[in-house]
């Protein structure tokens, strides 16, 4: 299987299945002497984790990583950091009776087209259990990140049809659905309680934001910023659209308010998402992701067997009926791994540009 590795200088490659032994990731071309411990990477896996609300999957996984190198007295020595984490609450019974079916909107299908054999024990590699070695990638990114005063964070501004009036991204830490307007709480409990009951799923937008960027990071051309934090977003899993600064709005705007004037204290808007040309402008990036829906539901349903016999379908296991509130830590990493790669090639061509003339 090709396309298990992120990155150019900074390099992310991961492994292992959702039901596997472990889960495991290799980090390569990271700085030296940059202090790092356990409770660092530890501390954004459990932000993903399953299992800590009654509106997530209920999967019991403690996630907790080992450093197996590129480490020692508590700094990175510049050589691949080796990273596990093993899985303890698989339960394959619970996909027995899906092994020779296909699941709709599941890669079951086209992992059989492309292989011609699949991991049916929860999608396998497929599953976004996945994500948890790209959060523990990233919480290394973070760290780096910081010292350069860039930050990133990640909170959901609509689930279904429930909109944000308003955003605060600090507020996600201090609700289950991590949700950037707090005023809509109550609402989203009733919502998910009707929607548990249904035993059906919904989808959700991410609003994912990079602060304290320096401009002239990004290339022109076919390696624009913007494109390359496009790719990272999409490859993880449900993830169907994106969105930079004002997105698809756009197509209701004219040239005279969707341009970023400029005045000597910076820029007076913000519609390019902190991206002009494929290259960073100094300004916030904002990111918007919409995931799909979870297609793993309860409700019965039909489909087809690997002999393409139409058969009737029930998916068992635990599942989340909303991927999008576990996902923020997830393209949090993705934005990490992008950035600082691309901070790493900029500082490799342009190490004798000065900026600050």
């Amino acid at each position: 299987m090709s396309g298990n590795t992120f990155g150019t200088i900074f390099k992310l490659t991961t492994f292992g299945e959702s039901h596997g032994v472990a889960l495991g990731a290799i980090v390569d071309g990271c700085p030296p002497n940059i202090p790092l411990t356990i409770e660092d990477i530890q501390e954004e896996l459990d932000r993903r984790k399953p299992g800590q609300s009654r509106y997530v999957t209920q999967r019991k996984e403690d996630d907790a990583v080992e450093i197996l190198s590129g480490v020692f007295e508590g700094k990175t020595t510049g050589t691949p950091i080796g990273l596990i984490i093993k899985n303890k609450d698989q339960k394959s019974k619970d996909y027995e009776n899906v092994k020779d079916k296909f699941r709709p909107g599941h890669a079951d299908f086209t992992y059989q087209q492309k292989y011609g054999i699949r991991d049916y024990r929860g999608g396998g590699r497929a599953s976004a259990r996945e994500t948890a070695m790209r959060v523990a990638g990233g919480a290394i990114a973070k760290k780096i990140l910081a010292t350069l005063g860039v930050n990133i964070s990640a909170g959901v501004v609509q689930i279904g049809d429930i909109q944000a009036d308003k955003v605060s991204l600090a507020d996600t830490a201090n609700n289950d659905f991590n949700f950037v307007d707090t005023d809509k709480i109550s609402e989203l409990e009733t919502f998910f309680q009707a929607l548990i009951k249904d035993q059906d799923s919904v989808g959700a937008k991410i609003l994912v934001r990079i602060n304290g960027l320096m401009p002239g990071v990004g290339s022109p051309v076919f390696s624009k910023l913007d494109a390359e934090l496009a790719k990272a977003m999409m490859g993880v899993n449900a993830v169907k659209a994106v969105e930079i600064g004002a997105g698809a709005n756009v197509v209701n705007m004219r040239g005279s308010g969707n341009r970023d004037l400029m005045v000597k204290a910076g820029f007076l808007s913000n519609n390019s998402g902190g991206i002009l040309g494929g290259i960073s402008n100094g300004e916030d990036i904002d990111i918007y992701i919409s995931l799909k829906p979870t297609s793993s539901i309860s409700q019965k349903t039909t489909t087809v067997n690997k002999d393409n016999e139409e058969v009737d379908l029930q998916v068992k296991g635990r599942h989340d009926p909303c991927v999008g509130l576990r996902a923020a830590p997830i393209l949090e990493a993705m934005a990490a791994l992008c950035i600082l790669d691309q901070v790493l090639l900029d500082k490799g061509q342009c190490f004798n540009v000065d900026r600050d003339s």
